[in-house]
């Protein structure tokens, strides 16, 4: 028999809508709609995320162990009251960026940040989100460049979002608001010109759909390092993108947490973990 197929395997991709379902059965699939139902029903706000939108925007289809709504930090608690008027079990996940409703077997992600504490889910979200259809109900789909920010930082061993950021550059870079897209990146520029050249690298004869402004001011940047050199602080970035891989190089090898830091220079405040830490989470 072969090795067992990690949880995170993302299956059989398609571009067939059949695909997304074919996995699952009517009782999964009504649970998951049953959700959005009580979601609108009680007004609560909510983006659909996760395998649903990310088909949405690049025609790849794919199966799904849940549903992803991506609430804004402070809905949360009434999210979850609604699942549980309808008899969900209902919990917050201990790494602090989640919340989960269960129907049985069957659940819901509620997702208000990243597994890094940087992607928080804010008002720009739903300012900037575009109607879709899911099982059957009209919804409102998280931004793909929403999207982009959040998947670009996921580089577990297990899981690495870089082939999703591509398809969605692929297929919707020229209508990207790249400005948006810059300043959400800002702290973290060069993560954003890392799947830029990895794009450019998968899709030669699609490097045109990447602004030439937007190479240039990233590409201008890491020029400018070279020139200042390397920066006084030990400081090791990589927990950002994984807390598992980079652990060792803070607790044996003397470098001070990126991660950490970062929290710090922004005001925010922790608790929330690494995607390997969660195998059970949304699809993003």
């Amino acid at each position: 028999m072969g090795e067992a197929r990690h949880p995170n395997y993302p299956g059989e991709l398609s571009t067939e809508a059949s695909a997304a379902e074919k996995m699952r059965d009517g009782r999964e699939l009504g649970a998951r709609a049953r959700a959005i139902h009580l979601m609108q029903a009680a007004g609560v706000p909510f983006l659909v995320g996760g395998a649903y939108a990310f088909a949405h925007y690049t025609g790849v289809y794919r199966d799904t162990k849940d549903l992803d709504l991506f609430v804004l930090p402070q809905d949360v608690e009434r999210a979850l009251a609604v699942l549980a008027g309808d008899g969900w079990r209902t919990e917050h996940h201990p790494d602090g960026w989640l919340a989960k409703g269960f129907k049985g077997e069957y659940f819901v992600d509620l997702i208000f940040s990243s597994g890094n504490g940087v992607a928080v889910v804010d008002a720009a979200w739903f300012a900037r989100a575009l109607p879709g259809r899911v099982f059957g109900q009209g919804v409102q789909l998280v931004p793909a460049e929403e999207m982009i920010w959040s998947k670009a930082f996921v580089m577990e061993r297990e899981r690495f979002d870089g082939a999703d950021v591509n398809h969605l550059l692929r297929a919707v870079g020229p209508k990207l608001d790249w400005d948006h897209v810059l300043s959400r990146f800002e702290r973290y520029w060069e993560v954003l010109l890392a799947q830029l050249l990895l794009f450019r690298f998968a899709y030669p004869s699609d490097r045109n759909v990447i602004p030439d402004r937007v190479m240039t001011d990233l590409l201008s940047r890491t020029v400018e390092t070279l020139r200042t050199g390397a920066e006084e602080d030990r400081v090791c970035r990589g927990d950002l993108l994984s807390r598992v891989n980079y652990r060792l190089d803070i607790d044996r090898w003397g470098y001070t947490s990126g991660r950490e830091q970062d929290e710090h220079e922004r005001g925010a405040t922790g608790g929330t973990g690494s995607e390997l830490q969660d195998p059970g989470r949304g699809d993003g």
